[in-house]
C-alpha cells in the first residue's frame, strides 16, 4: 500500500515538473514570443510599432495578437510588418475619428473602427457616427457589426446608416449582432461552405469577453467603397 501511494506522489511530481518545464520554455511575454518567431531586423520593426502605440494609448494588445497569429499561420516577415504598420496607422486615425465625434474610445471602439478605417471609410463618417450615436453605450459592436453588413455586400454609408438607425431605436447588442447573422443566412448560398468563406459567416464582435480581439485582424487600407 505505501509502495503505491509513494508510486503515485512520484509521478505526479514528474508531471509538475515537465510542465513547470515546457511553460518555461513558452515566454509569456509577446514581446520574447514575437522574437522567436520573427527574424531579428522584423522583430525590431514591429515591436517598435508597438511601443508607439502603446505610447499613443492606442490597443497594443491586439497589435501583439495580430502579429503573432499571422506569423504563426507562416505569413512572411515582410507581410507581418506591412500589416502591423497599416494596422496601427488605422488605428491612430479611428482614435481620433472617435474622438472628434466627442467619444473617449476604449481599446476595443478603437480596434472596430480601424477596421472600418482600412475598409475605406473616411474618418468623417466614423466621426459623424460617433457624434450622433446614444452616448450612453459602447460602439464597440455597433462598429464592428457595420464591418459585417459590408462583408455581406452593403455600402459603408448604407451599413453605417442602418446601424445608426437601430442604435437609436435602442436596438442591444444581442440585437445587432443577430441581425447582422439573419442577413449573413439570408444572403448564404447553398455552396457557402465551399465557396463563401469568412464573408458569409455569422458575425462574433469582439467586446469585453475577447479582450481587444476583433474578429479578425484590422484589414489593410486599399478597399473602397
Amino acid at each position: 500500500m505505501m509502495e503505491k501511494t509513494l508510486m503515485k506522489r512520484l509521478l505526479i511530481a514528474a508531471t509538475l515538473m515537465l510542465a513547470s518545464a515546457a511553460s518555461a520554455q513558452t515566454p509569456k511575454d509577446p514581446s520574447a514570443r514575437l522574437r522567436q518567431v520573427l527574424p531579428a531586423k522584423v522583430a525590431d520593426h514591429v515591436l517598435a510599432t508597438i511601443a508607439d502605440a502603446r505610447s499613443h494609448s492606442l490597443p497594443a494588445k491586439a497589435l501583439e495578437q495580430q502579429a503573432l497569429r499571422l506569423a504563426n499561420k507562416g505569413t512572411k516577415p515582410a507581410e507581418v510588418e506591412k500589416s502591423i504598420d497599416e494596422s496601427a496607422e488605422n488605428m491612430k486615425k479611428a482614435k481620433a475619428a472617435l474622438e472628434n465625434g466627442g467619444r473617449k474610445p476604449t481599446s476595443d471602439e478603437v480596434v472596430a473602427g480601424s477596421q472600418l478605417i482600412g475598409r475605406g471609410v473616411d474618418g468623417s463618417k466614423v466621426s459623424d457616427f460617433a457624434k450622433t450615436a446614444p452616448h450612453d453605450r459602447s460602439l464597440a459592436v455597433p462598429l464592428f457589426v457595420t464591418g459585417s453588413l459590408m462583408n455581406r455586400g452593403l455600402k459603408s454609408d448604407a451599413a453605417l446608416a442602418r446601424v445608426h438607425a437601430r442604435l437609436m431605436q435602442k436596438a442591444t447588442d444581442r440585437q445587432l449582432t443577430a441581425e447582422a447573422n439573419a442577413t449573413a443566412s439570408e444572403k448564404r448560398p447553398e455552396t457557402a461552405n465551399k465557396e463563401g468563406g469568412l464573408a458569409h459567416r455569422p458575425v462574433t464582435p469582439g467586446v469585453s469577453n475577447r479582450p481587444v480581439t476583433p474578429p479578425g485582424p484590422p484589414a489593410a487600407a486599399g478597399r473602397k467603397r
